[in-house]
């Protein structure tokens, strides 16, 4: 029921969108629950139609009321065609184009009807370039005329720029237009449309002219065969005006070909649980072609399987669905690779410019570690300069000793020389050892003078031993954290190298996925020929018209009244002209 409400919605929403619900709405909703053969429920209808403070109807408004009311008492037992033509009626004056088309209003029709069976389930209705390409296959292929697939695929570039596919008026003009039926007419273009009507629309999916066995009188009569998913009708002729029976097929029934007997050739016999049908056809071919379209609808009654067409309708439909989501997955990955991307060159500039900031700090670092060794250079050098001096002095103030030990000495010569003059008295013995002991008293302390300066010497070259090494140990230690620096940059240089290979690895997966999405629209391509194809072969043959032979003076006619008229008109001409 949901696929039936969905394929009566898209014939409504035409009318729907083509009228003025305010002064239309009841006559829609009257006319839709004739059609659709549902009870009317005038309270409800006058009820929904009122006019007050909230205004007559809306398109919001309108459409609770036709699923309540309306579409969900829909039960099926309806005449699709004139519910459509009904809808049709009401469309068709307001959107149909003036200008001259190369089909009647009825083939507008049924294009209009077959738009409703291919176009999308979306609002506002369209049929996509796919499901268009299908339907003119089937036209042409109906014309018995060549598919020109370059042509189209010209079409098809021109409409995927503006848009995503054609209206129902649209198709009908193009279809109208005759831009890919060129060198047929009006009578062979309609033939070609109602021959996709009926297999698409009605669920016809073979009819033609057979004999019939009667049940009573044993007899044998022409009907005209019609074969839908799930029963068997036969008229009198093929205009469907006098129909004479069904045979109702299910699982259970089956086909087989029987021998020729009673003067009857091509004979092949439908069992069903209460009836049996002996059925002869034209000739072999028309046999074969018939147990065979019989056997195969059999065959999707038993697994519960749709009409072909309507089954390859679904499969083009989910090809397109699955096409559109590995489409939308693609860019949804590309979207991912260009933003893992664009994350890698962020994070590449900003180690690009820590690099640049380590670089300016240890050449900063480095400038200072310079300007330090150089003060310390200068310090060591003003301490070098200061030594000297040092140094000099003590050997000046050596020397300046040193002359005056001289000086002691040639005192003490001389007090010796006193001494000795003083020898020779008792009383100056004494007073020259008292003497002698003073001059002793003067060199110790001259002594110890010379010892505490030679300690001051030693001292003063401990300290200088001991600045020099301080210098060597912070010259040392500014050498370490040089080379720790330059450690810091080669592992950032490394780091550096390493987020580069994996930007180049991110667009070579970028790559790939470019190539798999080329790849994948050519598949498309050779899957929409595939199933074309497919479709193409599948497609039942159906014959041709059964007209009545002509009689002429000199045996039966191979032409049509139309050629007869023609060349009538043509041998009166000459004969004027002769004249």
């Amino acid at each position: 029921m949901v696929g039936l409400k969905e394929e009566l919605l898209k014939s409504i929403w035409h009318a729907f969108t083509a009228l003025d619900l305010d002064r239309s709405g009841k006559v829609l909703s009257h006319n839709l629950c004739t059609v659709l053969n549902v009870p009317h429920d005038p309270v409800a209808l006058e009820e929904h139609f009122r006019d007050d403070d909230e205004g007559p109807v809306s398109n919001q408004g309108y459409m609770p009321y036709l699923n309540k009311f309306i579409l969900e008492k829909v039960q099926g037992n309806f005449d699709k065609v004139e519910f459509n033509r009904m809808c049709w009626t009401l469309c068709a004056k307001k959107n149909l184009s003036k200008s001259p088309l190369l089909m009647s209003d009825e083939d507008a029709f049924k294009v209009w009807v077959i738009f409703n069976f291919l176009s999308e389930d979306k609002y506002p209705l369209i049929i996509v370039p796919e499901e268009i390409e299908y339907l003119l296959k089937k036209i042409t292929e109906a014309m018995g005329a060549g598919w020109q697939q370059e042509q189209f695929d010209h079409y098809k570039i021109a409409l995927n720029t503006s848009r995503e596919g054609l209206s129902a008026w649209e198709l009908i003009d193009l279809i109208g237009s005759g831009q890919f039926s060129r060198g047929m007419d009006r009578q062979t273009v309609s033939m070609a449309i109602n021959e996709v009507f009926n297999e698409l629309i009605l669920d016809v999916l073979k009819q033609g002219y057979m004999l019939k066995k009667g049940h009573k009188r044993k007899n044998w009569m022409e009907r005209w065969f019609v074969l839908k998913p799930n029963i068997i009708s036969y008229y009198v002729s093929e205009d469907l005006k006098d129909k004479k029976g069904d045979i109702i097929l299910d699982g259970n029934c089956c086909v087989e070909a029987l021998p020729d007997k009673d003067g009857k050739k091509c004979l092949f016999l439908i069992k069903c649980l209460d009836k049996t049908f002996e059925i002869s056809a034209s000739d072999k071919k028309k046999k074969q072609e018939w147990i065979q379209a019989i056997q195969t609808t059999v065959n999707l009654l038993r697994v519960g399987s749709p009409p072909p067409h309507k089954e390859a309708r679904q499969k083009r439909k989910e090809l397109r669905q699955k096409l559109l989501a590995e489409q939308e997955e693609l860019e949804r990955q590309m979207k991912e690779l260009q933003a893992a991307n664009e994350n890698k060159q962020k994070e590449l500039e900003t180690v690009r410019k820590q690099l640049e900031a380590a670089a300016a700090r240890a050449a900063e670092e480095e400038k200072k570690r310079l300007q330090t060794q150089v003060e310390l250079q200068d310090r060591f050098s003003l301490e070098l300069e200061r030594e000297k001096m040092v140094r000099q002095k003590m050997e000046e103030q050596v020397a300046q000793k040193s002359s005056e030990l001289e000086q002691y000495l040639q005192r003490v010569r001389e007090l010796e020389e006193m001494y000795k003059q003083l020898q020779e008295a008792l009383e100056d013995e004494k007073q020259a050892r008292q003497d002698e002991e003073t001059v002793r008293r003067l060199q110790a302390r001259l002594l110890e003078e010379e010892t505490a300066k030679r300690a001051e010497l030693e001292k003063w070259h401990l300290q200088q031993q001991q600045t020099i090494q301080m210098t060597e140990a912070e010259k040392q230690e500014l050498e370490n954290q040089r080379m720790m620096k330059e450690q810091a940059l080669q592992v950032a240089m490394q780091q550096l190298k390493q987020l580069e290979l994996e930007r180049k690895e991110a667009l070579e997966q970028y790559e790939e996925v470019k190539k798999k999405l080329e790849t994948a629209t050519n598949n498309t391509k050779s899957w929409k020929d595939k199933v074309a194809h497919h479709e193409g072969l599948i497609r039942l043959i159906e014959p041709g018209s059964k007209n009545p032979h002509l009689i002429t003076n000199w045996g039966p006619a191979a032409f049509t009244e139309a050629e007869l008229e023609e060349r009538q008109r043509s041998w009166k001409g000459k004969k004027a002209t002769s004249e």
